[in-house]
């Protein structure tokens, strides 16, 4: 079963690289009290999720922000190092926080998991964005055809804050 605006998020521990070292960060952690946007992409470093998805949320971070949201993460399949490496490598690090979800328990959990073995990535993400107040899905916007970031983009999530 897919998650859907008004759900409440399952209970997940994520793997995150900062700054200081690795940490693990619970779903209580990022949402308890808060309004935060997540996003999730198929893979750390892939074209899509590097040219565009994950700029257009680095771009924007302090307009949304200034809208009443507490925090951004991301959320990608890979492990711990390859997110550390993408957080790096794309000036992120400490911006937004790239949580590794590396056995993809979280990412099942909310039915928004994908077989892409076809093309060599096996098991990864749906590439998505939501609003989470809370840890309740307020917005949600999943996107349908591959290698597209636009209705889970920055812009897009700008219009419904």
């Amino acid at each position: 079963m897919t998650i859907s605006v008004g759900d409440k998020l399952p209970t997940a521990t994520f793997k995150e690289k900062t700054a200081d070292g690795p940490v693990e960060v619970t779903t209580d952690e990022l949402f308890k009290g808060k309004r935060v946007v997540l996003f999730a992409v198929p893979g750390a470093f892939t074209p899509t999720c590097s040219l565009n998805h994950l700029p257009g949320y680095l771009e924007n971070r302090d307009a949304i922000l200034a809208r009443g949201v507490d925090d951004i993460a991301v959320v990608a399949v890979n492990d711990l190092h390859v997110m550390g490496a993408w957080a790096t490598s794309s000036g992120g690090m400490g911006k937004i926080h790239f949580l590794s979800d590396w056995n993809a328990a979280f990412t099942k959990a909310l039915g928004m998991d994908i077989d892409l073995s076809a093309g060599t990535l096996g098991i990864r993400s749906k590439r998505y964005s939501m609003l989470v107040e809370d840890g309740v899905v307020k917005a949600l916007n999943v996107e349908e055809t591959p290698g597209q970031a636009t209705v889970s983009g920055a812009a897009a999530m700008l219009e419904q804050l």
